[in-house]
């Protein structure tokens, strides 16, 4: 269980320092409503961000990923192992359906961690796009004129909610991420599982690296689009800050009714493409790393203790 920790931990390290810009490009595409267009696509919401930002503009909310990304993967990818072998009958081949109540579990587990740090990373995110909108777009300042915009670390968000809202604070949007991670689980680890195995050139011992790699890039972008209606409705419900002219939400029925009033269904894949782009090399990563067995190499160096 060790090693299967730091494969997830190291996974998630790699994978999230490449991807996060189009990470940041998804968060700001999808909470930017009608009216208040800042964006037109991912492309030019990273041109955007460098030019007013500076490169590491890219990156803001990346430490808060960074730190939680570790427990959040390795609870992820150990679950599902875990319920995998619980679920399996003297090491036979796992039915469909139990490779999804496996992924089920995998993906409830993981939201202890995911909640408060999707929480913090959204609000990190989209801080700039909202000061960009001030400056750029006073239509969607206030009329009584421009409000102050404050850019909070991490620390001071954290510190902010628990003492207005207490621990709820920052697990505000949990029934969103459940109906995102839970799904997502579902469809990811029966799908990776099966391509794996389609790669494999024996039965017994695992499939070469570059199999379990594009096998992750496939389940994973498969998953992400197939939930990404959900994904815009949690990161629209956990923003605390907007213009004067965005929607607020009280819950999920809410948030839904309104998107569909005011934007649209297509509204619903804002950041579907970003989020592709996103999973795809993440889980990719994962599965490289998990299959190549860093966690047991590191553990290799370390002084076994005697029985």
């Amino acid at each position: 269980m060790p090693a299967k920790l730091i494969n997830g931990g190291v996974a998630g390290l790699i994978g999230v320092t490449c991807v996060f810009p189009i990470d940041l490009a998804k968060t700001r595409l999808q909470n930017q409503q009608n009216g208040s267009r800042l964006y037109t696509s991912m492309s030019d919401c990273l041109i955007k961000t460098i030019r007013s930002e500076g490169y590491f503009g890219m990156y803001r909310g990346a430490a808060v990923n960074l730190t939680l990304v570790t427990p959040e993967k390795a609870i992820k990818l150990a679950a599902n192992d875990f319920f995998r072998f619980h679920l399996s009958k003297d090491g036979q081949k796992l039915t469909l359906l139990k490779e999804m109540l496996a992924g089920c579990g995998a993906g409830t587990c993981q939201v202890i961690i995911t909640t408060p740090m999707e929480m913090l990373k959204i609000q990190l995110q989209d801080a700039g796009r909202i000061a960009a909108q001030r400056k750029l777009m006073p239509q969607a300042v206030s009329p009584g004129g421009p409000v102050e915009m404050k850019s909070p670390t991490a620390m001071q968000l954290t510190r902010d909610l628990l003492r207005e809202k207490g621990i709820a604070g920052l697990y505000k949007g949990l029934g969103a991420t459940l109906l995102r991670d839970v799904p997502f689980s579902i469809i990811y680890f029966p799908l990776f599982a099966n391509l794996n195995n389609l790669g494999k050139k024996e039965e017994e011992g695992p499939a070469p690296f570059y199999v379990s790699f594009i096998s992750g890039c496939i389940a994973g972008s498969t998953a992400a689009v197939a939930v990404n209606p959900v994904d815009v409705i949690k990161t629209r419900l956990q923003s605390l800050t907007r213009g004067s002219q965005e929607d607020t939400y009280s819950g999920v029925t809410d948030c839904i009714r309104k998107i569909l009033r005011n934007e649209g269904p297509s509204a619903f894949l804002k950041g579907a493409y970003c989020r592709a782009l996103v999973i795809a090399p993440l889980f990719g990563i994962a599965q490289v790393v998990y299959f190549l067995g860093v966690g047991e190499f590191i553990l290799s160096f370390l002084p076994k203790r005697d029985n």
